[in-house]
């Protein structure tokens, strides 16, 4: 039993070591107040809560044009990845994990416990634990007007193309045309939007 604590004990030290070198101090720093700050301001409503959340995210995003609505209980994490555009909305329970890189257009919505990462896990390696064999970025890229529905999930290395509409539930995997209407699992086209003129 002591000898299980002990090999634990030391993965969880080695992984500790690969996430701080992998990281700049910047990005470590934003980690933490993402955490801790985030953790106060995630919960406040109204008014005071939007702007609060907005001046946080406006600090530690890599860029955030205009204002943003990060509606209570949206968890964001790497934020130091994000680059959003303006007139941004994520609505309650919604998470994103930028690690890999974010470029959010103007105008974007994402419902209700919607989910979108941009790191896969390592798996390839059999003779090391998943959890141990770290991340592999792939960037996302979010274009201008898209409607993200609630439930859906967004996985790395998918670009949603602008006018894009992702159903609720939808799982996207692949890239979007624009003006496309997607749903299912994995996600399909399932019709179009109007396009501008």
């Amino acid at each position: 039993m002591a000898e299980e604590r002990s090999v634990a004990a030391a993965s969880i030290a080695g992984q500790i070591r690969r996430f701080a070198r992998a990281h700049s101090f910047r990005e470590l720093v934003t980690v933490w107040v993402e955490e801790w700050v985030g953790a106060l301001f995630r919960p406040l409503p109204d008014v005071p809560g939007f702007a609060l959340r907005w001046l946080l995210y406006r600090l530690l995003f890599a860029r955030l044009d205009g204002f943003c609505f990060i509606y209570p209980g949206a968890r964001l994490m790497h934020t130091y990845g994000i680059r959003a555009g303006k007139n941004f909305h994520m609505h309650g329970g919604a998470f994103i994990d930028a690690r890999g890189g974010l470029t959010i257009g103007s105008h974007v919505l994402i419902g209700p416990n919607a989910v979108i990462v941009t790191s896969r896990h390592h798996w390839t390696d059999p003779s090391l634990p998943i959890v141990l064999q770290g991340h592999l970025p792939e960037p996302v890229t979010i274009g201008d007007d898209v409607w993200i529905g609630a439930n859906a999930v967004v996985t790395a290395g998918v670009t949603i193309a602008t006018g894009t509409v992702v159903g609720a539930g939808a799982v996207v995997t692949e890239d979007t045309a624009p003006y496309s209407i997607v749903g299912g699992v994995p996600a399909r086209p399932i019709g179009e939007r109007p396009r501008p003129r």
